[in-house]
């Protein structure tokens, strides 16, 4: 049984979603301990316990000490994929860190996975917004085989919740390895401003905002408004630069006390602090991609603004769990892949 301390490294539920993902692929039980040591509540929150148990369901396998508050489990993948899952959130957990572990485990599947994910938050502090996972990290996947959609069918946010969405995975017959050194120029910067339960002037004074620093710094740019009515309250704005060889995304969260014209602002300075280095992946892609480039086939490497915590963990877990050995460099990253999430076949 492979065993980990979770926490090491980033220290919070990342070592749980991609050791259990990686488990899935493998087929090889894990023990986990120490999840969440280190927060003022450790342990399994609900979303973390949402995703751990969606996983199971995903590879009909089966978790011990599954509950709220649990400081350590056993993970059990089971030999078979299912072609549908459903995942209940009941809080303002985030949507795409349950969707991140469901991707990787689902990557050696043969048929098309439908992931259905009731409640839960769209747009959240501390992890990536729906509209980033569709436009920045799905293209990038999708280079490497792996097609993905997201369909939106209601936003959520802190503190009520409430989302629902709507995935399709169907995974590369083949996962392919990246080289992603140079980012190209960037064509076009495009965005979503949105806002739920507050007068539509919000979404377009968060998009003018941005739109005026985008523009001054020489880039053409095209960002849509969303004004919805869900069960909870909030504004974000996400950005995504379509660039000649990569996709780079930069976002900003409303908050009370917080004026529209400072969330656009906040956004678009990060898209263009972004932009000022010739980088392929902004940190978040960064963390992300690892586990798909450490299962890939062939050697895999891209360059990043940043290589955080949550990069490094992955790398450590990865290497641990699939053998695998990463090049780290002060802003480049390279591995060979172990070529073990082949699907559709």
């Amino acid at each position: 049984m492979i065993t980990l301390d979770a926490s090491v490294g980033e220290g919070g539920g990342q070592v749980l979603r991609t050791a259990t993902a990686l488990a899935a692929v493998l087929k090889e039980p894990c023990s986990i301990y120490n999840i969440r040591a280190n927060r003022p509540n450790p342990g399994l929150r609900e979303q973390h316990l949402q995703g751990l148990l969606a996983v199971a369901k995903l590879c009909n396998g089966s978790v011990k000490n599954s509950f709220v508050g649990s400081k350590e489990i056993e993970f059990y993948p089971g030999d078979s994929f299912e072609k549908r899952v459903e995942v209940n959130i009941s809080t303002a957990g985030s949507v795409t860190l349950v969707l991140q572990s469901l991707m990787i485990a689902a990557s050696p599947a043969r048929e098309n996975v439908g992931i259905k994910i009731s409640g839960g938050a769209t747009n959240t502090s501390w992890s990536p917004p729906v509209d980033y996972t569709k436009n920045v990290f799905f293209p990038l996947l999708g280079n490497m085989g792996y097609v993905a959609d997201l369909e939106v069918k209601r936003r959520g946010f802190y503190p009520r919740g409430g989302a629902e969405t709507a995935c399709n995975l169907k995974p590369a017959k083949k996962l392919k390895n990246i080289r992603l050194e140079d980012r190209g120029d960037v064509k076009i910067i495009r965005g979503v401003s949105v806002c739920a339960n507050l007068p539509g002037s919000v979404a377009e004074r968060q998009r003018i905002s941005a739109e005026n620093i985008l523009r001054k710094a020489g880039y053409d740019t095209e960002i849509k408004e969303e004004v919805v009515n869900p069960d909870s309250t909030g504004s974000a704005l996400v950005l995504w630069a379509e660039c000649r060889n990569s996709v780079l995304g930069a976002d900003a969260l409303g908050e009370i006390k917080k004026s529209a014209e400072n969330v656009g602002r906040e956004a678009a300075e990060k898209m263009v602090a972004q932009l000022q280095e010739d980088f392929s992946l902004d940190p978040h892609a960064s963390d992300q991609i690892i586990p798909y480039i450490a299962l890939a086939h062939g050697e895999s490497s891209f360059t990043t603004s940043e290589i955080t915590k949550h990069t490094l963990t992955n790398i450590g877990i990865c290497e641990k769990l699939l053998g695998v050995k990463f090049s780290v460099g002060e802003n480049k990253i390279s591995v060979v892949g172990a070529g073990r999430a082949d699907g559709n076949v």
